[in-house]
């Protein structure tokens, strides 16, 4: 750590459970998931908010964690697919993604589950259009979203 720059202690609750570190005032929420915490279902790609594949919920919305600050989330509640994957109430939707072949290299997957976890909680019978929408933040380069979709009407059906 640079002369000046002192830690920030941050506590949150990370997938229902609390958690505490001290992080750079630099340093993303991505690499404090990741290196503090083992959480390595958040993937890193783009470190521009552009792909989606480093998605968690911050109480309960979807948020890049390659550019949020770390110390963003004191006093929050953080979701990774790790916790999303112990929580029984999505179980039909990892298993829509599962029936419908709506993952192929897996590497969106995380922040596909979570974005339409989000969407799910605020919109149980979601459209067609309103699923693209929420599911627009995340780039896919192997399943043409087809059924990506599917799986996601899929699983607001079975979780209604």
């Amino acid at each position: 750590m640079p002369d000046g720059m002192t830690e920030i202690p941050v506590r949150f609750t990370l997938n229902g459970a609390e958690a505490e570190a001290a992080v750079a005032p630099r340093m993303p929420l991505i690499d404090l998931l990741r290196g503090e915490f083992g959480l390595t279902g958040t993937k890193r790609s783009c470190d521009a908010q552009v792909c989606g594949a480093c998605a968690v919920l911050l109480d309960g919305q979807p948020v890049s964690s390659c550019t949020l600050p770390a110390f963003e989330a004191r006093g929050k509640a953080v979701l990774t697919v790790e916790g999303l994957a112990a929580d029984e109430r999505s179980a039909p939707l990892t298993e829509a993604f599962v029936n419908n072949a709506a993952f192929q290299c897996g590497f969106c997957t995380p922040g596909m589950l979570l974005a339409a976890k989000a969407l799910l909680d605020a919109d149980p019978a979601p459209s067609e259009e309103t699923i693209k929408d929420a599911l627009s933040g995340n780039v896919c380069r192997c399943t043409g979203y087809k059924k990506i979709v599917e799986a996601v009407e899929e699983a607001a059906e079975a979780m209604r």
